[in-house]
């Protein structure tokens, strides 16, 4: 029976765009006391008796149910929404509450919102980024102990956490000293208290923690950070790109922080204790985030911080609709919060540039100039072309043997693999598979060359070019790499880290360390000399962002050299070059922006992809006429029956834009099923995508 007169609005777990607003259902009396914003529900949906999950949004009372503009006393809502309704019909009721657990925080269902209307998509879609799948034990046991902490004698320290003192974590190998000390003073002290927005350049160096463990000089200064605003009062979120980095921070934070403070989301947590760290973060109480791309939604209470490190790193970016990466949602949690916010990296993005340019960021260096020695090989003056053309230069060599009775060697190449990528010795052109046109490769030196695409071994190939059928090798990965050193050092100990062979840490002992980019182990003390090869081959890449990309790449490389080290960088001049030589990313990141503003490229404007049918494309662009700045390129087509388009847009018609195009979205998903006997009409394939870093 339903005589509560409350009226549930609800926001339905579906990825269908047409079900992206809020639904109304009636309370039932024996609900009412449970249904409360924020909590998961089951309702029905309207035929066939199916019944979806949601979320509770709001609750209203009967008048406001029946379109009044505004709650009553007592009902509850979660923001961003417009209060009331006009629905003046009988109300299907909630079928279930699914638990008592308000897992959606007002804060977070704001955010959803608002990054979803941003990119034309889904608040459902981000919500399952930031609420984890249910643990019903895990739940109950949390569910559990909130109700036995009500229950206790309140004696005034209940939820406060207590912060370590300098003292209580001081080491001969750490030394003790201010929070940020490597920054000037008033920079990253202060930041949690004044709510400052900063592009912070990370201390390239490595620091030895009391255990032994090596990690990262930026790791120390995040973690700095999060525990200053923790001593405030205030939660902390933290955002790094994979796992690697995670345990770098881990380790800071776990020297640094006092304990039970951190909460860790990350994708490799068993489900348990993934949805057991996202409840300690819903408790009203100061913590640290700690997490990849998708804690940027967790929920924090009282949010002084958000960090990010390395926000160029592609797995920022989200895969999955609508695409949001990481950098653009903090950016929309910051103004909806006032918090703090830092992008620290050794290198700078060229969107964080545009926001430096525009004031929008301040820019932080280092109190003290301290960056890796590096030896670009085409600076230096060769006599030998053929030497000085040679995958590994006489320099180079020259620094690996002596840095190789020192300890271990760092030698970054591009391919994981034998050899990725072979050709025909006759006419050299790439060679192909004769059954799906991949690329051949060689998995080992006496292996049968066979396809990366579809594994189909070529032991008869011939080219379909000129019929020969000898191949030879163009490209080295990690596994001939690793075979050519091997004899030209003979007795070293040969090392290889790439996806196949992963290794996090590494000691002081001499080594020859082979690793792909973002693969490179940690040493204890730091490589005593860097190799960066095939740098050539890496700016090759077709793409907008190479450039700095690569340099991101090598620079993150170079900040795992021991002090003194050499840092060789082989083949490689020009802008990227120099950039990396003075260790002066900011000069790349203003070249890329400023030649992007001349051909309207992002990040100088935004731009959005519209793919679909000639037809369907066409009626979505019709939405966009006349308005200031927008222009259209192509449409063109991709696959048959398929077409893009790209819109450009200013900044400052992004919340128009995104708006036209989701609603022809919507109307391209709602189309109703064709009657029987009538034409055939394709099935809705109408997308929209916002700021695809591979757009252009």
């Amino acid at each position: 029976m339903t005589r509560s007169g409350l009226v549930a609005r609800v926001l339905i777990d579906s990825p269908l765009p047409q079900l992206d607003h809020l639904f109304d259902y009636s309370i039932p009396d024996e609900l009412a006391g449970i249904a409360r914003p924020g909590v998961r529900v089951r309702v029905p949906l309207r035929s066939a008796g199916r019944v979806a999950d949601g979320y509770l949004i709001e609750v209203l009372g009967a008048a406001e149910g029946r379109g009044a503009v505004g709650p009553a006393a007592g009902p509850e809502a979660l923001p961003g929404l417009e209060a009331g309704t006009e629905f003046r019909g009988a109300l299907s009721p909630l079928e279930s509450v699914v638990s008592a657990a308000q897992v959606l925080t007002p804060e977070v269902w704001e955010l959803a919102r608002r990054v979803a209307d941003r990119a034309s998509g889904n608040a459902s879609d981000i919500i399952r980024l930031a609420v984890p799948p249910r643990q019903v034990r895990v739940e109950k046991a949390w569910l559990a102990a909130r109700t036995a902490d009500a229950s206790a004698p309140a004696d005034g320290t209940a939820g406060v956490a207590t912060v370590a003192e300098p003292g209580d974590v001081a080491d001969p190998a750490t030394p003790a000293g201010p929070a940020c000390a490597d920054y000037p003073a008033g920079t990253l002290d202060t930041a949690v208290a004044t709510g400052a927005r900063l592009c912070v350049a990370a201390v390239p160096e490595l620091q030895r923690l009391p255990d032994g463990q090596t990690i990262g000089k930026w790791a120390i200064t995040l973690a700095e950070l999060a525990v200053a605003g923790l001593a405030a009062g205030r939660s902390a979120i933290l955002i790094v790109p994979d796992y690697r980095d995670q345990d770098q921070l881990q380790a800071a934070l776990d020297l640094l922080a006092p304990a039970d403070s951190v909460s860790r989301v990350d994708a490799r947590q068993p489900n348990p204790e993934r949805y057991r760290a996202f409840l300690a973060a819903l408790a009203p109480e100061p913590r640290i985030v700690l997490g990849n791309r998708s804690a940027v939604y967790a929920p924090a209470h009282d949010l002084g911080l958000i960090a990010l490190f390395d926000d160029g790193d592609p797995l920022h970016g989200e895969p999955l609709s609508p695409y949001a990466h990481s950098r653009d949602a903090a950016l929309v949690r910051q103004g909806q919060s006032g918090c703090a916010l830092v992008f620290l990296g050794h290198t700078r993005t060229v969107e964080v540039q545009r926001l430096v340019e525009l004031g929008w960021l301040t820019a932080v260096h280092p109190a003290q100039n301290r960056h890796p020695r590096i030896i670009p090989t085409d600076f230096q003056s060769e006599p030998d072309q053929q030497a000085r053309a040679a995958r590994i230069p006489t320099a180079a060599w020259r620094a690996a043997k002596e840095a190789l009775a020192q300890g271990p060697v760092l030698v970054q190449v591009a391919s994981p693999g034998y050899a990725p990528m072979l050709a025909c010795q006759s006419c050299k052109k790439a060679a192909r598979c004769t059954t799906c046109q991949g690329p051949l490769a060689l998995a080992s030196k006496d292996s049968t060359p066979s396809c990366r695409w579809c594994g189909a071994l070529a032991a008869n190939w011939s080219c379909t070019h000129c019929e020969g059928r000898a191949l030879r090798v163009v490209t080295l990965g990690t596994g001939r790499t690793a075979e050519e050193l091997g004899r030209a050092f003979p007795g070293a100990r040969i090392i290889v880290a790439d996806g196949d062979h992963p290794l996090q840490h590494l000691g002081d002992a001499p080594a020859l360390v082979i690793a792909t980019r973002g693969a490179e182990p940690i040493p204890t003390g730091g490589y005593r000399a860097i190799l960066l090869l095939d740098g050539e081959r890496m700016l090759a890449r077709e793409s907008l962002r190479v450039g700095e990309d690569c340099l991101r790449w090598w620079s993150n490389a170079a900040s795992l050299a021991a002090p003194g080290a050499a840092v060789v960088l082989v083949g490689v001049g020009g802008l990227v070059a120099r950039a990396l030589n003075s260790w002066q990313p900011e000069m790349l990141a203003a070249s890329e922006l400023a030649d992007r503003r001349q051909l309207r490229f992002p990040p100088a404007v935004r731009a959005a992809s519209v793919t679909g049918t000639d037809a369907d494309v066409a009626l979505a662009l019709a939405e966009l006429a006349g308005m200031d700045g927008v222009d259209v390129l192509g449409p063109v087509t991709t696959e048959d029956p398929l077409v893009r388009a790209i819109v450009r847009l200013p900044y400052a018609s992004g919340d128009a834009v995104a708006r036209a195009l989701k609603a022809a979205v919507v109307r391209n998903a709602a189309r109703r099923r064709r009657p029987k006997g009538a034409a055939f009409r394709p099935a809705p394939t109408l997308k929209v995508r916002f700021d695809d870093p591979e757009l252009l």
